[in-house]
């Protein structure tokens, strides 16, 4: 069975006292939450120490992003090794994600780059949250299949079998992010089988189906029932419902 996921994007979000308060809330109603979900915080570099640190339950910690390099003269960059490294007994930080939109479109990442990053990973045991989405004129140019199957082509079918079940895929439909436009759950869901059909594909049907596929597209309490109803859908990527302890946790417990 593959897992069902829930995990919170905090982008550039959030100070210090934000994020203690934070977790101390997370904690308080870590007993209600549903515990066939693994939960897991994507914060800003600067306080992925603060989750590991102050969780006392199974929390899982991701990096927001790493370096497609191993080493040497990249400043600013934060190299998989080192994200590895960071937590020393290796409980809680466990995943990091490659290919967010957001840094598709802002720092002009490149599947040639996200490829390499999905390798740094997977070289230092953590878990890839591979991101693909389309762009509002793909999808009424009806060319979002295609779209979405070059992504990941170009980003993640270099692995073989064995290491593509190490992966997690997170399907973001930038049409229906802050634009006035909705992604509908039926939309999601058919993007979601046609990901796992490609996969079964190139791979198989049993690897296809050991693979969690995450929804990203404004998931909130109002939604994420409907969503993760659906037979392909595993989850979701939240990003600003994560921000909030009552709303995150209400998403966690989504699933029927």
């Amino acid at each position: 069975m593959r897992k069902k996921i829930v995990a919170g994007n905090w982008k550039m979000n959030l100070h210090d006292s934000d994020v203690m308060s934070y977790v101390i809330d997370l904690n308080a109603i870590s007993s209600k939450l549903d515990k066939d979900v693994e939960v897991i915080i994507f914060p800003s570099a600067l306080y992925i120490d603060n989750l590991i640190s102050l969780s006392s339950w199974d929390l899982k910690v991701g990096a927001q992003n790493c370096s497609q390099h191993n080493n040497g003269a990249f400043t600013g960059e934060i190299s998989a090794s080192q994200i590895r490294e960071f937590d020393f007994d290796g409980k809680n930080l466990k995943y990091c994600l490659v290919g967010h939109s957001e840094r598709r479109a802002y720092f002009n990442e490149t599947s040639k780059m996200l490829a390499e990053k999905v390798n740094r990973l997977l070289e230092n045991k953590l878990t890839p949250v591979f991101c693909c989405g389309e762009e509002l004129d793909v999808r009424k140019n009806e060319k979002h299949f295609d779209w979405i199957e070059t992504q990941i082509t170009e980003g993640l079918f270099h692995l073989d079998e064995s290491k593509i079940v190490k992966t997690v895929i997170a399907y973001e439909p930038v049409w229906a992010i802050g634009t006035g436009e909705t992604a509908t759950s039926d939309q999601a869901q058919e993007m979601h089988k046609f990901i796992r059909d490609i996969l079964a594909k190139k791979y198989s049907q049993e690897t296809a189906d050991s693979i969690s596929i995450l929804y990203g597209g404004s998931c909130k309490p109002t939604n994420s029932v409907e969503l993760f109803s659906k037979p392909d859908i595993d989850g979701g990527l939240i990003g600003g419902a994560s921000l909030q302890v009552d709303s995150f946790g209400e998403i966690v417990n989504s699933f029927k």
